[in-house]
């Protein structure tokens, strides 16, 4: 038992070195970020992910820069029975380029949100940092402008993720869903 704590522990340590440790792109480009945006992979140690993983779908992201240089973002996701799911963040500019922190009122936490990797028209890895009430998690994320990207893409993000203390088994390449009518 208290070997499994001390593992345990272990990797929390690593994943929160690794969090502190991954920072945005150095040429970030606000307006390249604008438009839609197609969520090819998640990846998270969450709980609430590792139970509902295996029935998540493709969504959309929808990002509007502000003239502020704050960036709207729009996620929707078409539920089976036809619905829309939403949700929407307005994400405040940092002094680091690509850096945007925002609170969801959804889910009650406070959001670190950090564009690591990106070429505008094809694809970005977005890693995100999320505390509640002391606790910390990581979700990353592989935006694409198309509904699939290329092997060496998806590998990208699956080490990004391994790097950043995501077990293997909860990085999913989500598979394809319609839209939501005005995504």
């Amino acid at each position: 038992m208290a070997a499994a704590v001390l593992r345990l522990f272990g990797v929390l340590l690593c994943a929160l070195i690794a969090c502190a440790e991954v920072m945005p792109m150095s040429d970030f480009d606000l307006q390249g970020m604008s438009g839609k945006w197609f969520i090819i992979g998640f990846a998270t140690n969450a709980e609430w992910f590792v139970s509902h993983k295996d029935n998540m779908k493709m969504g959309t992201a929808m990002l509007v820069p502000t003239e502020s240089g704050d960036l709207d973002i729009t996620y929707a996701n078409l539920q089976s029975d036809g619905s829309c799911w939403r949700m929407t963040h307005l994400a405040k500019k940092t002094d680091v380029p690509g850096r945007f922190t925002f609170r969801s009122q959804r889910w009650n936490n406070d959001n670190d949100w950090r564009v690591v990797e990106a070429k505008f028209d094809e694809y970005a890895l977005v890693h995100t940092i999320k505390t509640q009430n002391g606790a910390t998690e990581v979700l990353n994320k592989l935006y694409g402008r198309a509904t699939s990207l290329s092997p060496e893409l998806l590998q990208k993000f699956k080490k990004l993720s391994q790097d950043t203390g995501i077990f293997p088994e909860n990085i999913v390449i989500l598979p394809p869903n319609g839209e939501c009518a005005d995504a």
